[in-house]
């Protein structure tokens, strides 16, 4: 039986992608790893977003939002206009990547903050989950999921780096935990206590190209890695990796609505 599974987070359109990309998606296909979302950054990604999606129909879905890192003073009204149109206008599966970034820079928090929750009200409105970006911003970001609270916010808490607490409380405001390459690392914490996460509330995924997985760290992430993050889930929760591979599928269909 084949397995299948699903990269819940990888930037395809990556410019380290550029002289190979149809080989790295070849081999996640070979891998198993059928579908993958595709997070948005900015505007000046949407066409090489909407030009894979074109190629690969049955593989690749796409998420439309503003990351944190990219809220600037001087573009981010323009920047949420277009992610406002494109949400009326086109197919997405998400409204991502969004959050709070306060590792690059605190001083524009306040405007990180009313996109991150202007987001996640329109994601609301088009019955869309929000695919969550959160560096050095926990707090900020659970006080706005918070204020947003409400039965048709859910969605996945990107590349989770938090603790068992923050994990839990991600959980009950209706996220599941990405997981990706940290769980493989030594001192990525998260392994020791991933055991008392259900699978339900777990999704897999790489974030390529960064964040590879060991024994590929600190080289080139790519989709295809994924069945070496499900290997370490499944034995951080002693099951196989076929149950890993189809109880995370199943979680990503559910917040994608596939």
């Amino acid at each position: 039986m084949e397995l299948l599974f699903t990269d819940t987070h990888t930037h395809l359109y990556s410019e380290e992608f550029e002289n190979d990309s149809h080989q790295m998606l070849q081999r996640a296909f070979d891998n198993g790893v059928k579908r993958l979302f595709v997070p948005s950054i900015d505007s000046s990604y949407t066409s090489s977003m909407k030009a894979l999606q074109q190629l690969y129909p049955e593989h690749i879905f796409l998420m439309m939002g503003l990351h944190p890192c990219y809220v600037k003073p001087e573009s981010y009204e323009k920047e949420l206009e277009w992610v406002a149109q494109e949400l009326k206008s086109n197919t997405y599966y998400a409204v991502g990547e969004i959050g709070i970034d306060l590792y690059w820079d605190k001083s524009t928090l306040d405007i990180q903050k009313e996109a991150f929750k202007k987001q996640i009200q329109w994601a609301k409105q088009h019955k869309l989950g929000i695919n969550i970006h959160c560096r050095e911003a926990f707090d900020e970001v659970f006080e706005v999921l918070e204020s947003e609270k409400s039965d048709d916010l859910f969605g996945i808490f990107h590349c989770f780096s938090g603790n068992l607490e923050q994990a839990n409380q991600a959980i009950r405001l209706g996220m599941k935990l990405g997981i990706g390459g940290v769980v493989t690392f030594k001192n990525g914490k998260i392994d020791q206590f991933l055991h008392q996460i259900s699978l339900k509330d777990i999704v897999l995924e790489t974030d390529a190209p960064y964040l590879a997985p060991v024994p590929y760290r600190g080289k080139r992430n790519e989709s295809s890695y994924i069945p070496i993050i499900a290997q370490k889930l499944a034995e951080i929760h002693q099951v196989s990796i076929a149950e890993i591979a189809e109880i995370t599928t199943n979680n990503a269909k559910e917040i994608f609505s596939i």
